[in-house]
């Protein structure tokens, strides 16, 4: 007669004997780890197969106090920008098995960002994402004391935060170097609200790679992302005839100054070189198509969350993953007249 050590359930120790690693390389494959080897992860698959083992995620939730959540703090998501990098973050969480909870504020003063996040810890999550794309997060966040792991996504965090982020920087200098190769000398450039992260590191980008070039950064105009803004320059700039080209913050403010170039008999890419960023799904059914610089938000999201388990699993220090955009040329980009 079988004794009851022999129906027992199949342990995370058994899986870890079957196939042959750590106990702790079982719970990395489970928790969908990113530091686990296809190799390795397809051994101990095979083991939980065999042996029919079934994470009691109620008794483990107990043993670890984890809650399997992670919460996210995000703000300006009328933007495309923080919008798709809340949904990058979002399907990579639960890609890796965790739920995600979500805080949004429409102000994001440090008032606001203290309620959020105290909201937030008070739900006793595993760790907390930061999507707020203002200058000053860092500070912020420093101020507060938190007794989770926190990821800062879009801005650098210090030395103090974690953080992943698409560099913008980059961007913009790939914007500027296809205008100087194409032959441009006089390159404006229509930024995003200077108090925003990547409508900084974007003109500073701009201006950097002019520099560099011996070329004038003197054609900078600010504008809020929407198109309203970049219709209401476009119709300054037409009338100037300034610039032979012009890298533009986002695709939304490209789309206004197309409008306004097109009323003002301005003809892109034969008068003017226009270069958008974002790559939003609609800007290659501009007229003309848009060149424009494309970010990779699912890359951000996924490349956030194995920062995030690296800060839950193996209590890692703070450290900055970057991904880099792409150049996508189309039609609104050509040699100067």
């Amino acid at each position: 007669m079988a004794s009851s050590t022999d129906r027992r359930l199949p342990r995370l120790e058994d899986v870890a004997d079957r196939a042959n690693v750590s106990h702790q390389t079982v719970s990395r494959v489970i928790n969908n780890h990113p530091n686990v080897s296809r190799a390795t992860k397809e051994k101990v698959e095979a083991a939980i197969a065999e042996l029919g083992y079934r994470r009691n995620t109620a008794a483990r939730n107990l043993v670890t106090r984890r809650t399997q959540t992670i919460g996210v703090l995000a703000a300006e998501l009328g933007q495309y920008g923080p919008a798709n990098t809340l949904l990058g973050v979002q399907q990579a969480a639960r890609e890796a098995g965790y739920f995600v909870s979500i805080t949004a504020i429409k102000e994001a003063g440090a008032d606001a960002i203290s309620d959020a996040i105290r909201h937030l810890t008070d739900q006793g999550l595993d760790g907390i994402i930061v999507v707020v794309p203002h200058n000053g997060i860092v500070e912020t966040l420093a101020g507060l004391t938190l007794d989770v792991p926190v990821v800062i996504v879009g801005a650098d965090g210090g030395g103090l935060f974690s953080s992943a982020m698409v560099d913008q920087g980059l961007g913009a200098r790939l914007a500027v170097s296809h205008l100087i190769d194409l032959g441009h000398r006089r390159i404006g450039h229509v930024s995003g609200p200077r108090d925003w992260t990547d409508g900084r590191s974007r003109a500073e980008g701009w201006g950097g790679r002019l520099r560099e070039a011996g070329l004038s950064e003197d054609l900078l105009f600010e504008g809020d992302w929407s198109a309203g803004s970049g219709y209401e320059i476009g119709r300054q700039l037409a009338a100037e005839c300034a610039a032979t080209a012009l890298f533009v913050g986002n695709d939304q403010m490209a789309l206004g100054l197309l409008r306004a170039f097109d009323e003002a008999g301005v003809r892109v890419p034969e008068d003017v070189s226009v270069v958008g960023f974002d790559d939003q799904p609609e800007s290659g059914y501009f007229i003309p198509p848009l060149t424009t610089v494309r970010q990779d938000f699912e890359e951000l999201g996924r490349r956030c969350m194995k920062v995030m388990l690296g800060a839950i699993e193996d209590d890692a220090g703070a450290g900055t993953t970057v991904v880099e955009p792409v150049l996508v040329v189309r039609r609104s980009t050509a040699a100067p007249a």
